[in-house]
């Protein structure tokens, strides 16, 4: 899991000011944030894991992303968050190179979208993507015949913490154990981008945080994990940073405590005021 305060001895890198707090945002704050800071102690020097400028994708005429710029450094879980036909998923598609119709520049992991990124991202789609015949011990056998990087062990510890039968078709679970099985396939590539797409939308309520830590569990912290959700209140202690996307643009990108600071309220809470207002 990635730390929330500094080593001792370490300088957090500078970020944007975030101006004295307030009870409410200030005028222009979403003008002011645009940039995520490096993860504490990181090399400045070290490029980020995804950049993507003036990105603009459309479907079937209606645009989905327009000029969007962004760039998210290593070391980040990041809260990919906004209004639902926002642009998110389409926006973890691109990153994860299942889109190529697109306009712009992207790079994951210093690569644009191809063969050489995906080898290095682990994307978890909103959708199911395992045939429901198989078990969850067929279905690990199969991600480790199709991807290098996938850690058989950690997949079965994942399994045992989220308290799965390994010999139970997937059509025979409930939803939300379907999505423990696939959670724990995800997560357990030894990516350099992890882009988790809704990984909550069919959990119960009293099994989210479980699913977080299981997230979380032995994550690196050097990689870069980007959740695109609408349950803000449930990752809110988990990310380190947000971006926010309205209309398909990006509306602001800031570190999660920064932001908290300048606008005197939680993320989520600024979250409902900006697309409810």
């Amino acid at each position: 899991m990635t730390s929330r305060t500094p080593a001792p001895g370490t300088a957090r890198p500078a970020a944007p000011d975030p101006g004295t707090p307030s009870a409410h945002p200030e005028p222009g704050l979403t003008e002011r944030f645009h940039t995520i800071a490096p993860a504490w102690g990181a090399d400045p020097a070290t490029p980020p894991a995804v950049v993507v400028r003036h990105l603009t994708r459309g479907y079937r005429g209606t645009p989905v992303l327009t000029d969007l710029s962004l760039e998210l450094p290593a070391g980040r879980v990041v809260g990919l968050l906004g209004a639902n036909g926002c642009g998110k998923t389409t926006l973890l598609k691109v990153l994860a190179g299942l889109l190529a119709d697109y306009e712009g520049e992207v790079r994951v992991a210093g690569h644009a979208p191809g063969p050489e990124s995906k080898a290095l991202v682990s994307f978890l789609p909103a959708t199911a993507f395992l045939a429901e015949n198989l078990t969850a011990e067929q279905a690990v056998a199969k991600f480790s015949r199709l991807f290098a990087d996938f850690d058989d062990a950690k997949a079965h510890d994942l399994l045992r913490f989220f308290a799965l039968p390994t010999d139970r078709p997937l059509r025979a679970m409930s939803t939300g154990m379907g999505d423990k099985v696939r959670i724990a396939l995800a997560m357990s590539r030894r990516a350099r981008v992890y882009l988790l797409d809704e990984p909550m939308s069919g959990i119960d309520p009293a099994a989210r945080d479980v699913i977080l830590d299981g997230v979380l569990r032995d994550f690196d912290p050097r990689a870069l994990m980007l959740i695109s959700t609408h349950l803000i209140a449930d990752v809110e202690s988990v990310i380190d940073s947000v971006v926010f996307l309205k209309d398909g643009r990006l509306l602001l990108a800031a570190d999660a405590d920064d932001l908290r600071e300048a606008s005197g309220m939680s993320i989520d809470t600024l979250f409902r005021k900006e697309y409810h207002s």
